[in-house]
């Protein structure tokens, strides 16, 4: 555990909370609603200290490569502009919340916020150097971003109460390998 005081110089980075992720969604993410309570926590931190606030979201074209139907491994899911793509209701972002659309191409998937998004390039440009990162799936897409972000040398700290998976037996994996990749471990959420 590292001092969790947000500072300048740091990001909170919100990974991918959309409906279709979550209870109830086209590709359902067990207990994935559980992680918007630990993120608002985040987000009243982040906006108490003045940082800023990304959040990252699936945002597919119809007939996107990853879908089954087009050969890929998901069905179809937070395609642009549906219900589904949205991010869950419950999550308070504010109005000035950084939006990262990822997966837009129709012959190309991303998993990370950071594949062809901009997202680095943003951040250095603000002085980032620090990032808070939550959000689903710990497995897929937060895994992929907190990989990118430890190579790009952020200082990357997961928050663990934060994040759930698609395959909840491998999160000590999942974060085995966060922390190979040189991520620091958060494991409370206050």
């Amino acid at each position: 555990m590292t001092d969790q005081a947000l500072q300048a110089g740091d990001a909170l980075l919100i990974v991918d909370v959309q409906n279709d992720f979550c209870p109830g969604g086209a590709l359902p993410v067990p207990e994935g609603d559980a992680v918007v309570p630990v993120l608002n926590t985040w987000i009243d931190r982040s906006r108490e200290a003045g940082v800023p606030i990304i959040a990252s979201r699936d945002w597919h074209p119809v007939s996107h490569v990853s879908f089954r139907e087009q050969g890929g491994p998901w069905p179809v899911h937070c395609v642009q502009d549906t219900e589904g793509a949205r991010f869950h209701p419950d999550l308070e972002l504010p109005p000035d919340t950084v939006r990262v659309s990822k997966g837009t191409a129709f012959d190309r998937d991303a998993y990370s916020a950071f594949d062809g998004t901009g997202l680095e390039g943003y951040l250095r440009d603000r002085g980032i150097r620090r990032l808070w990162v939550g959000g689903l799936a710990a497995d897929v897409c937060v895994l992929a971003t907190v990989k990118d972000a430890c190579a790009s040398g952020f200082e990357t700290h997961v928050l663990v109460d934060g994040i759930r998976a698609v395959e909840p037996d491998k999160v000590g994996e999942v974060l085995q390998t966060m922390d190979e990749q040189g991520a620091i471990l958060e494991r409370k959420e206050h």
